[in-house]
């Protein structure tokens, strides 16, 4: 059945409108009728089997018949800090990190990142990423739609990564010097419940400034198995652990 995001303001007990480009997938692309059902995710995590009473020339109005109980999002809340890649890396990791159950994304500007970011693109860029995101949970089936936020800088980081109860970034030496530390003797000391702030570095990797800044604010340097991996490889890898971990393991 398909899922829809609803916003908060279109929400009147258990009436919806629906909207936008959520009318649009409705009527034009899923060929909806009045009396099909669909369901309907509301802001705080909630979602219902919903019903179609009427479709208008820009809205569709339902009725909630049936509210749904779901378990789909991580135990633990997890967020990933990604060094800024090329191309559409950024892109596919927002995409697939959301179906593998990331709670929050955060790109930030590292020593090696090829791209430089120009803040005149956020208005066109943040809400593309946005989109991403609410499509990739709607397909996953999830009921939150993960943060992402614009580009910030390595200081930036270290102040947003204070609140956290874990936190990590990938580096590739420790995968020479870590050879006996597996990834569960870290994750064995999160609990259900806690947030897990992970921190990823572009192509080229961290700069030694940067790997020892973040040793320096309590961040764990952390292997991800025997072998190198790109940078859009990295946090999928973490995140399918993760979920392994938690989720199947638990």
């Amino acid at each position: 059945m398909q899922r829809y995001f609803i916003e908060k303001d279109n929400w009147y007990d258990d009436k919806i409108q629906i909207v936008a480009d959520d009318y649009h997938h409705i009527v034009h692309v899923m060929r909806m009728e009045e009396g099909d059902t669909l369901i309907a995710n509301r802001h705080d995590g909630q979602s219902a089997i919903s019903r179609i009473k009427r479709i208008h020339e820009t809205v569709v109005e339902a009725i909630v018949e049936k509210w749904l109980h779901e378990e789909s999002e991580s135990p633990i809340n997890i967020t990933i800090v990604q060094g800024l890649p090329k191309g559409d890396k950024w892109e596919l990791i927002l995409q697939k990190g959301t179906e593998l159950g990331a709670a929050h994304f955060i790109p930030f500007q590292a020593d090696r990142s090829v791209v430089k970011w120009d803040h005149k693109k956020l208005k066109k860029k943040l809400p593309r990423w946005q989109k991403i995101v609410k499509e990739a949970s709607e397909q996953a089936h999830r009921t939150k739609i993960p943060q992402v936020d614009s580009v910030i800088t390595m200081t930036e980081l270290i102040n947003e990564s204070v609140s956290y109860d874990f936190k990590f970034f990938a580096y590739e030496e420790a995968t020479r010097e870590y050879k006996s530390f597996k990834l569960h003797n870290y994750f064995s000391k999160i609990q259900e419940g806690q947030s897990v702030i992970i921190c990823i570095g572009p192509e080229g990797g961290f700069s030694d400034k940067e790997a020892n800044d973040l040793k320096n604010e309590g961040f764990q340097a952390i292997r991800l198995g025997p072998r190198i991996l790109r940078t859009e490889t990295a946090p999928l890898f973490v995140l399918a652990n993760l979920s392994y971990y938690f989720e199947e393991m638990r």
